[in-house]
């Protein structure tokens, strides 16, 4: 979604939806593992499409990319590395809680 709608907007929707509530192990509590992979999501999901984050606008004017040679050529990398990142996340918070 991060790769469409910008992420600023995302993130700060997201924040109306839950409590952030102070209640120690909370998956919503302030800094909570929810937060986190937000974050993450809403900072990495702007790779999948050129025009999902300011960087990919900027370089498709100075290097004279196009939108259908970044798909066709990158867009899948970025979906792999971002997937990639996302499943070490998983595995890192439930098999050593980090």
């Amino acid at each position: 979604l991060s790769s469409i709608v910008d992420n600023v907007p995302l993130v700060a929707a997201a924040m109306g939806m839950y409590d952030v509530s102070m209640v120690e192990g909370s998956f919503f509590a302030q800094d909570g593992l929810f937060w986190e992979f937000l974050a993450y999501c809403a900072g990495t999901g702007g790779s999948a499409l050129i025009i999902g984050s300011a960087a990919g606008v900027a370089v498709m004017g100075l290097e004279n990319i196009s939108f259908g040679w970044y798909l066709k050529k990158m867009s899948l990398l970025a979906l792999i590395g971002y997937a990639a990142g996302a499943i070490t996340y998983i595995i890192q918070e439930s098999v050593f809680h980090l």
